[in-house]
């Protein structure tokens, strides 16, 4: 569901219905998604600044699941330990109070990825999976090339198709486009990055992950201190290497984001691999 870049033509249908949409974000009328219960709370704990990892592990252990990827974080190649870890007050300790919040607001916001309908749902999952494996990637490029907080990455790799659901959730209400996937990957292509950076600074997000949706996708450009647009950019295009996308086609040597990271675009970035542990 990623963009395939600037300058693609829409069918007329397809104008016809971004021009709706992008009416009824005009007039506040499109219903954007706002942050699951879960999600909020961990926000919430996590900006006080007197918070504790005991405070912080009453939230996320209301549920399990996310308790158990958060252990599994901290046992991982990027912060295991001496000793494996076992409980969730530890797991957060070794991550960091932060950090880990980031990382379990992150996984909070996978509910939002569902829907009534089969064809809807099969889109969300896939939007999910691959907001997933980028925000991994960048997670470990914040971490092997820059200064730059790996949770922070994370989270905006998985935040940076954001603008997909309340395209999803339009077209859910609207069955008759439902037949033409075509016109629907060109309407979410066009516009769904400006929306998703609207959600982000509707939820209050840092600028320097909120511009990430309506940015990502502008590999002309210039020059700029290293930022986490970088590392979507060049996790992005990592994603989609050597497959048919056309994302696939881009000249990786004009790309900015592999300079700023160091990485050489012609060998060492296209052999960047996530290990599966990780």
């Amino acid at each position: 569901m990623e963009s395939s870049g600037p300058g693609v033509p829409l069918s007329s249908l397809a104008e016809q219905i971004q021009t709706e949409i992008a009416n009824e974000l005009s007039a506040d009328a499109l219903e954007l998604p706002t942050l699951p219960e879960l999600a909020l709370r961990i926000r919430d704990v996590a900006d006080d600044e007197n918070v504790t990892a005991t405070r912080l592990a009453a939230v996320i252990s209301t549920d399990a699941g996310l308790t158990t990827r958060i252990i599994r974080i901290a046992n991982s190649p990027l912060y295991r330990g001496v000793a494996p870890i076992d409980t969730l007050s530890f797991a957060l300790t070794r991550i960091g109070l932060r950090p880990a919040a980031n990382l379990a607001l992150g996984m909070a916001m996978q509910q939002l990825f569902q829907a009534t309908s089969d064809f809807i749902d099969r889109k969300l999952r896939l939007t999910w999976k691959q907001a997933s494996d980028i925000g991994s990637m960048c997670g470990l490029l914040a971490k092997g090339y820059t200064r730059l907080r790996p949770d922070l990455g994370y989270l905006a790799g998985l935040t940076h198709s954001i603008g997909v659901l309340p395209v999803l959730t339009w077209a859910e209400r609207h069955p008759g486009i439902l037949r033409d996937g075509f016109t629907l990957e060109a309407v979410i292509r066009e516009i769904h990055g400006p929306i998703g950076s609207r959600i982000l600074r509707k939820w209050s997000f840092a600028e320097e992950i909120a511009m990430v949706p309506e940015t990502y996708l502008d590999f002309q450009r210039g020059e700029h201190a290293t930022d986490y647009v970088d590392l979507v950019q060049v996790a992005t295009l990592q994603n989609y290497a050597g497959t048919g996308h056309p994302l696939a086609s881009i000249d990786y040597g004009s790309v900015r984001a592999f300079t700023n990271l160091g990485i050489d675009p012609e060998s060492e970035a296209l052999s960047l691999e996530l290990p599966s542990e990780e």
